[in-house]
């Protein structure tokens, strides 16, 4: 079997689509749970609109997982996570930007940050889940906020006090931040979908 008929064959089994949608669905609860929670990171406009999209992502992964085999599923899963995807890019392009402004000397570019998020097809997001979609921190500044009163555990002292100068993939290094990591994730993720999606063409018609 040729790499371009594997890669199409993989595309039946519901463990790619189901692992793209727990990926997606997992990344959305660390930021939530961990970093906003946890570590008092309070998430900014654009950061919401990168939950969304990987959302998008793994509604795609769940449509697809219904059955895999079925045209039908996988187009529409396709499209849902294509878009999810390139919508994930254009936030994290902005927000990279926005992050390299205020840590910068370029004013202008902390313009586009707003506590009020607008959704794609006006859907409702921050008011019927306000503490997943709502912004409530500022673009670009991802410091932990400590509430006064908080008693600290001994763990999330370290931690806050690691991402003391913002989120970092390496914070001591101040290496690759949160826009410039799920910049690379959406990235990755649009190449693996592009690959897919032309292997699949490729081989339509054709046994495996």
């Amino acid at each position: 079997m040729s790499l371009i008929s594997k890669i199409a064959s993989w595309q039946s089994s519901r463990f790619v689509w189901l692992l793209m949608t727990f990926l997606s669905i997992g990344l959305v609860i660390l930021a939530h749970s961990l970093f906003q929670k946890y570590l008092y990171m309070p998430p900014c406009e654009q950061c919401v609109y990168i939950r969304f999209a990987f959302l998008c992502m793994a509604l795609g992964g769940i449509i697809a997982a219904i059955n895999p085999k079925n045209l039908a599923f996988l187009i529409f899963g396709y499209l849902f996570a294509f878009w999810g995807a390139v919508q994930g890019i254009m936030y994290s392009l902005k927000l990279a930007k926005i992050h390299h402004a205020v840590h910068g000397d370029d004013p202008f570019g902390v313009q586009g940050c707003s506590t009020e998020p607008s959704y794609p097809f006006g859907l409702p997001l921050h008011e019927l889940a306000p503490n997943w979609f709502l912004p409530t921190g500022d673009c670009g500044y991802d410091n932990p906020i400590v509430p006064d009163n908080v008693v600290l555990s001994d763990m999330q002292r370290s931690l806050i006090e690691l991402y003391a100068d913002g989120w970092y993939l390496v914070p001591s290094q101040k290496f690759l931040s949160m826009a410039d990591c799920t910049l690379f994730g959406f990235s990755v993720c649009f190449v693996v979908l592009f690959a897919m999606t032309g292997c699949k063409i490729l081989t339509l018609g054709k046994s495996d």
